[in-house]
């Protein structure tokens, strides 16, 4: 038996949709892997019933069974300082851990916000993991340097590949972001190349998928003159946000930091253009002109040039998307990306037994 221990995965975030389509796909099943959650959005009295939940029953699992693996999904902060206490616990009985690492700020956490006992707390963590799961060969350089002598494998975010396009489902000059509403996702910037963009495009639609600081948005959009052009559709999951990326003709996310953004690579998935920063592992999976397009970060004005490109431009605005989605074909979509996750799982097993 195996545990994997992360965030619920029915709620929101990048690491909710990896272990959901860890789930989908069959991957628990199929390494006889029992998930655990040990965090959810909540308040902050059940979120500690949550994990003491987590650490009763990974207790109880390692002094009845011995799990094989232990993996747990971590990001910076309370997430990282909770899943490292797990981990420490399952190597106390001998278990092999992975700690697969999914924050997009976790160099800054890990450098210039953590004090002397963090870092060296943060430096144990990763030397003493079976193995640290990285997303991005850019993260993989950053944690060696970091941590000598870590023991690290790339394996990044993977979707399950879109059914075929439908290009008669697209909306001209609709452009469609998904993700939290907070400033560092680049969605202020949206507002601006919206505005700096609808006296060419009057129909021009930027459609925000996501929860967070609604009003901010709204009221900024408002001192715009664009709020008819604005469209706020809640957190998206599932069916829903098929329909949606079906319905855009657009995917633009002009992120500050990420790690593997899940929703760029269902954006790609479905056959989607996509505008977004060259941040974390994305110029490793984008390349600008060929399959995407990259804009600085913090730049309203070279956005709204890209998103220009392409709404003049449907051709290369087609073409963008096809190679998106043969990027995913070949490189992220689930059957691939998880058969590397299963090597890595039997090289474990093998060495546990």
């Amino acid at each position: 038996m195996n545990l994997m221990i992360g965030t619920n995965p029915t709620g929101k975030g990048g690491i909710a949709a990896v272990a959901t389509v860890m789930i989908n796909e069959g991957f628990l099943q199929k390494h006889n892997i029992l998930y655990i959650v040990s965090h959810e959005q909540r308040s902050a009295p059940i979120k500690a019933l949550i994990f003491m939940r987590a650490l009763t029953i990974l207790l109880s699992k390692c002094i009845t069974s011995k799990p094989a693996i232990v993996h747990v999904h971590a990001s910076t902060h309370g997430s990282f300082v909770r899943k490292s206490l797990l981990l420490a616990l399952a190597r106390s009985f001998g278990c092999k851990t992975i700690f697969h690492l999914h924050a997009a700020i976790f160099h800054t956490y890990a450098t210039e916000e953590s004090g002397t006992i963090m870092r060296w707390w943060i430096q144990r963590t990763l030397q003493n993991s079976s193995k640290v799961v990285a997303l991005s060969e850019s993260w993989a350089q950053f944690l060696t340097g970091f941590t000598p002598g870590v023991n690290i494998q790339v394996v990044p975010n993977s979707v399950k590949l879109n059914p075929p396009i439908n290009y008669l489902l697209e909306e001209p000059y609709r452009i469609l972001f998904l993700g939290d509403l907070i400033p560092h996702k680049g969605v202020f910037e949206l507002l601006a190349a919206t505005a700096l963009l609808r006296p060419s495009f009057p129909a021009i639609k930027m459609v925000f998928g996501g929860t967070g600081d609604l009003e901010s948005l709204k009221t900024k959009a408002q001192e715009l003159g664009i709020s008819e052009n604005i469209e706020f559709l809640g957190w998206v999951e599932s069916d829903r946000k098929i329909q949606e990326l079906a319905r855009a003709s657009i995917f633009a996310s002009p992120a500050y930091a990420e790690g593997l953004p899940m929703a760029m690579l269902e954006a790609m998935s479905a056959g989607k253009a996509v505008v977004v920063t060259p941040v974390g592992g994305i110029p490793e999976v984008i390349k600008d002109g060929e399959n995407g397009l990259l804009v600085p970060i913090k730049n309203a004005e070279a956005l709204a040039q890209a998103l220009k490109r392409l709404l003049e431009n449907p051709t290369l605005q087609k073409n963008l998307g096809i190679k998106a989605r043969e990027t995913i074909a070949e490189h992220y979509s689930s059957d691939i990306v998880l058969s590397k996750l299963s090597v890595l799982y039997d090289e474990l097993g093998a060495l546990s037994s």
